[in-house]
């Protein structure tokens, strides 16, 4: 069994990102810039965007957080996105999800000019993905894909089980899993709650991708012998064991799952940081007016 480390690869991406921007400054172009809005002091929200701040910094990007309280209404949040839209100093942005229920998150997901919509949700670039066309992937189906190469994990004809169906990670890596080239060419099955024979699909596959949010969902009794098995959970569940109280659990009982495995991503270290850092390649991509 061989652990995917999402720390490792996620510092080697940051150090080629960063080297590009000193490159791209050394031409005398514009440092890329991401903003990012967020509203509401929600937990996991407040660490993910200040672990994006760093990364920019890391990076050598510029960066601009736009806080706004939980009571901020539909209109000021739209209004906001559309100044964005406009700045021409602004490469790319991301409104941070979730957002109280006063607001439509897919109305302002689709707000967002395509163009800037480095998350990889607006509708326009989730079509292009679908086609194969260049265009910014969101950030953990990218994360995932970028592990796979590093790791130069075998896709091609293999079977994938893709647990999950969200349109944020479910969907769109069975999509990318689909495409030809590498990683891809897979033959893929997707399995959600209305599955009925989840562990008999499991048992068949080569590659699990297990993005539920059910934490330790995915047992030694649903997996076969050499399995790579990709974890996209991030639960925060209650433990006496931290200062902060809780510890992240991932969807995959990792003990008892990772010896029959040849690959494994852990959680925390894992897939996770290969989102943060997935977010920062499309901010490059934008920067550089790479794909439009």
């Amino acid at each position: 069994m061989q652990l995917i480390d999402g720390k490792v690869v996620s510092k080697a991406v940051k150090e080629e990102i960063a080297a590009q921007v000193r490159q791209m400054i050394s031409e005398g172009k514009k440092r890329p810039h991401l903003a990012a809005i967020l509203v509401g002091h929600d937990g996991g929200s407040e660490t993910y965007v200040a672990g994006k701040v760093k990364d920019c910094e890391d990076c050598g990007f510029t960066s601009t957080l736009i806080r706004f309280e939980n009571d901020v209404t539909e209109e000021t949040l739209l209004a906001e996105v559309e100044k964005l839209n406009k700045n021409e100093d602004v490469d790319g942005f991301i409104v941070q999800l979730p957002l109280p229920k006063q607001i439509s998150e897919q109305k302002i997901i689709e707000a967002i000019d395509y163009r800037k919509d480095v998350d990889g949700f607006n509708p326009v670039n989730v079509g292009r993905v679908s086609l194969g066309l260049p265009a910014f992937v969101s950030a953990t189906p990218d994360g995932i894909l970028e592990l796979i190469k590093r790791y130069k994990i075998e896709t091609a004809g293999k079977h994938v089980v893709v647990i999950g169906r969200s349109n944020i990670v479910g969907k769109p890596v069975a999509n990318l899993l689909m495409q030809k080239g590498y990683p891809g060419n897979a033959t893929v099955t997707v399995v959600h709650s209305f599955s009925k024979d989840i562990k008999e699909q499991c048992l068949t596959a080569d590659i699990i991708i297990c993005a539920l949010g059910k934490p330790g969902f995915l047992k030694a009794d649903m997996v076969k012998d050499g399995v790579v098995v990709i974890d996209v959970g991030t639960t925060r569940v209650p433990s006496d064991k931290t200062k902060s109280g809780f510890k992240l659990m991932g969807d995959v009982a990792f003990d008892e799952v990772a010896p029959k495995c040849s690959y494994i991503t852990p959680v925390p270290g894992g897939v996770g940081l290969m989102t943060r850092v997935s977010l920062m390649k499309n901010t490059l991509l934008a920067g550089s007016k790479a794909i439009y």
